[in-house]
């Protein structure tokens, strides 16, 4: 039978083991999100959906991307495509010339809706810099905080960007996220995922889009949003919605 010191000492050994264990790797905990998301299915696929009357066609095939946008305004038959050789539109079928202010303006909304669409697939990008924040609670569920950046090397012309994820510690699923943006003036974001649903093997949400008048720009401590929201300090901002959704692998 052990004494009460032997006891005493060993409790004090399990403490100090705990409290040196290391912290998550959070390229593993992006990598198991990946993985709850279905995400393996996207790198040689075909994604469609509309988004806010539009309506866009994802294709990755490995490294090769295209990214679609039509829609029909006033001008007639819009086709925009964002892919390894750049950025074009089309009007009823014939190109029409871009100045480069007009392509800069095209690139943002042709990358940044399919990015968000198939999160967290595209954070294995080359140049993602993760750093874990460390556990959270929101909404009374246990969550791991990774903080993501991006090298200027291949990073996009948004690579100042910061963005926080919450990545669920059982589920390993996506369910919020936060960050900064610069374009449009900047300013910051922070999304809650909901209807939850699976195509073609893939897990998509829609988000609740909120703002917070304490974090009014880019540079704002953007990993403060999960506590600002528990506190009721947000503000709904939008509701974004991913319609008519389907995937298909390539043959």
């Amino acid at each position: 039978m052990r004494t009460a010191p032997a006891l005493f000492a060993l409790a004090l050994l399990l403490s100090a083991c705990a409290a040196s264990d290391p912290p998550p790797d959070p390229y593993a905990l992006i990598e198991r999100a990946r993985a709850a998301h279905g995400s393996d299915v996207l790198h040689r696929a075909v994604v469609e959906f509309d988004f806010r009357g539009k309506h866009f066609t994802v294709t990755r095939d490995g490294g090769a991307f295209r990214y679609e946008r039509t829609y029909t305004d006033s001008t007639g038959a819009v086709r925009e495509i964002l892919d390894n050789d750049g950025i074009r539109r089309e009007i009823d079928g014939q190109g029409v010339a871009l100045t480069d202010s007009a392509q800069s303006r095209l690139a943002t909304p042709l990358n940044s809706v399919p990015y968000f669409a198939l999160l967290p697939f595209n954070l294995t990008d080359p140049a993602v810099q993760a750093r874990y924040l460390g556990p959270a609670e929101i909404e009374g569920e246990p969550y791991h905080e990774v903080e993501v950046t991006f090298a200027q090397e291949d990073g996009g012309r948004d690579w100042e960007d910061r963005f926080i994820y919450w990545f669920h510690q059982d589920r390993h699923t996506m369910d919020y996220l936060a960050y900064g943006f610069h374009v449009d003036d900047g300013g910051t974001r922070f999304r809650k995922a909901v209807n939850p649903r699976r195509v073609g093997g893939v897990l998509f949400t829609d988000h609740l889009n909120y703002t917070a008048p304490e974090l009014p720009d880019p540079t704002s401590p953007v990993h403060h949003f999960d506590s600002l929201y528990s506190a009721g300090r947000v503000e709904l901002l939008s509701e974004i919605n991913l319609e008519n959704v389907t995937v298909r692998p390539l043959q």
